[in-house]
């Protein structure tokens, strides 16, 4: 999934640099170290999950801006994500034209 969202960003232009993370500490490591203009993050991860990691990241800072990766099923995980900071979500499989355009409306808020 990370291979398939990363190629949606790159081929629309969305973004010239994608770092990646295989898990939810990696993740929060890499945010720490590299301060990205955006993250996307799944619910489900090993080591640490989404809603550990996005907690961590939002502590780090408090404007970060995070997209969720879920499935249609885990509504409630996106509502308690969106409680805890998130600021949009993607739901797995992807829509091409949608993730464009959730990823679009995050980075021009503020």
């Amino acid at each position: 999934m990370r291979t398939v969202l990363k190629d949606i960003v790159k081929g629309n232009g969305l973004a010239t640099e994608v770092i990646e993370a295989a898990d939810g500490i990696e993740g929060v490591k890499a945010y720490q170290a590299h301060k990205p203009d955006l993250v996307t993050m799944d619910v489900n991860m090993p080591r640490a999950d989404g809603i550990q990691a996005l907690r961590a990241i939002m502590k780090i800072d408090l404007v970060a801006k995070v997209i969720m990766v879920t499935s249609i099923e885990q509504k409630q995980i996106v509502q308690d994500a969106m409680k805890i900071g998130a600021r949009d979500y993607i739901v797995k499989p992807f829509d091409r034209s949608n993730v464009g355009l959730v990823i679009n409306k995050v980075l021009r808020q503020r």
